[in-house]
């Protein structure tokens, strides 16, 4: 009997419950507000896209949309300002032009999903297309900006160069699959041009390269991906967007002068040649960063680098396997935001134990007025005893002490970067309090360097800075 009024107590809980939650005592308010006051909030009030190439879709941008009241909000029309708007949206995963009486319970929000298509027009300059999205409430309408600015471009789909070419600033490349410039034909760069790559897109030289920019019109070599991978943050931060430069074992006498090149895979690669007599390849004021493997690949060859910067590795910053090489003012650094698997500065076939009847002629290699400083080892060897390996006037950030080798260096030196990691601001630059700012040797001031990338004479303030970039006052 006693089990039965126990049965019969629980039953009766159960019945109650079942009667609260379907009307006579609410589990949840379903109520719906009309009031003007209860509008809606939205989690940014303008949706830019940024620079959105024509004649191609852009990448989905989302706006979230909330119910700040404890009751349910009723938004009677969601659509453009604009009837013939270039912009297109869904609501929650469902698309069309126009949304009626789309609820929102309380405390609550809902996703909306924009894209932009903008056809290709004449113009070289991006212009901006801009509508509304109004949203109304309760009798309020409340509006979102939408912008975005279309770029024409001009695409390369797997082109073979067979003649002289050259690449204007009028408007942008983009480079699908690879570039190549045969053998016995020149590209020439304009200042000013950009030059996009698609993933896995590259740049093959088998003939000659004078891509020479100047201050101010810096040549742009980079992914294709101009949107934001964080709200505030650049796809530039993100390594591997395209393969990168090859320099091929024929092609020598190339110039690449005021560029910025980044986000690569495997950065600028200059293959083996055994000719030491020819230039294979000049870098004078430029910076190469962000690749997920070396920044910089020689192998062999007679490589000359003036002003540059080398940044952000996966592997090795630079890498250098015999040859003959001169970094003067130079910066290599690494703050790269993934893993690392090399030394900053790797030196190959330097020793006499690595020459054999085989082997081309050891290293002849020549730095100065440089910087070598960042995550990782600065050398992959600690020992250049005997070696045509010279350091003079160089920072660096790890233990040791002069020689043959290495000629008025400092040791254990942090130059005092303006780079931020944590807050993806790679600045090379110097503070005013570094060490470094008026550490160089005014006599290794060729011409080739007498001025910065910024355009800063390195004499014009003292004794020069070590690195790529001369310390002025603000």
């Amino acid at each position: 009997m006693r089990q039965m009024r126990y049965f019969l107590l629980t039953l009766a809980g159960l019945i109650s419950l079942i009667m609260a939650c379907t009307g006579m005592v609410s589990c949840i308010d379903d109520a719906m507000t009309t009031s003007s006051s209860d509008v809606l909030s939205f989690s940014r009030d303008t949706v830019d896209f940024d620079t959105v190439f024509t004649d191609l879709g852009t990448p989905t941008a989302r706006l979230i949309v909330f119910n700040r009241a404890s009751k349910g909000l009723e938004i009677s029309s969601i659509k453009f300002k604009d009837p013939d708007t270039r912009f297109r949206f869904n609501v929650d995963g469902v698309s069309g032009v126009e949304f009626h009486d789309v609820e929102i319970r309380g405390r609550d929000s809902i996703y909306v999903f924009i894209e932009c298509f903008m056809p290709e027009t004449q113009g070289a300059s991006p212009g901006l297309v801009a509508d509304d999205l109004e949203f109304v409430t309760n009798g309020v309408t409340q509006t979102v900006r939408v912008e975005a600015y279309g770029q024409n471009v001009t695409r390369l789909r797997n082109v073979r160069l067979t003649a002289d070419t050259r690449l204007t600033a009028d408007r942008p490349y983009v480079v699908f699959d690879s570039l190549t410039v045969c053998k016995g034909v020149t590209l020439t760069v304009d200042p000013g041009a950009q030059l996009l790559f698609h993933d896995g897109a590259s740049l093959v030289v088998e003939g000659r390269l004078e891509a020479v920019g100047r201050p101010g019109k810096m040549i742009d070599m980079r992914g294709d991906r101009l949107d934001n991978v964080l709200p505030d943050v650049k796809y530039d931060i993100l390594p591997g967007q395209w393969k990168g430069v090859r320099i091929a074992a024929g092609s020598h006498g190339n110039r690449i002068e005021y560029v910025d090149m980044r986000s690569t895979l495997a950065g600028l690669t200059v293959d083996s040649c055994a000719d030491l007599q020819q230039t294979r390849l000049t870098l004078l004021n430029s910076w190469l960063h962000n690749s997920s493997g070396n920044v910089l690949t020689s192998r062999y060859s007679k490589v000359n680098a003036y002003g540059c910067c080398f940044s952000e590795a996966g592997g090795s910053v630079v890498s250098l396997a015999g040859g003959d090489h001169e970094f003067l003012q130079c910066t290599i650094a690494n703050n790269h935001l993934y893993s690392i698997s090399g030394p900053l500065l790797e030196l190959l076939h330097v020793l006499p134990e690595d020459i054999d009847e085989n082997s081309a002629p050891l290293m002849r290699a020549r730095f100065s007025n440089s910087i070598i400083y960042g995550l990782r080892a600065d050398l992959n060897t600690g020992d250049l005893t005997g070696s045509d390996v010279v350091f003079r006037y160089v920072s660096l950030g790890s233990k040791g002490e002069d020689d043959d080798n290495f000629i008025n260096c400092l040791w254990e030196t942090d130059p005092l970067f303006r780079t931020v990691r944590q807050d993806y601001l790679f600045d090379y630059r110097l503070h005013e309090d570094s060490p470094v700012r008026s550490a160089g040797d005014p006599a290794l001031v060729t011409p080739e360097v007498m001025y910065d990338m910024d355009g800063v004479d390195r004499l014009g303030h003292g004794a020069p800075s070590l690195g790529a970039f001369q310390y002025a006052p603000q």
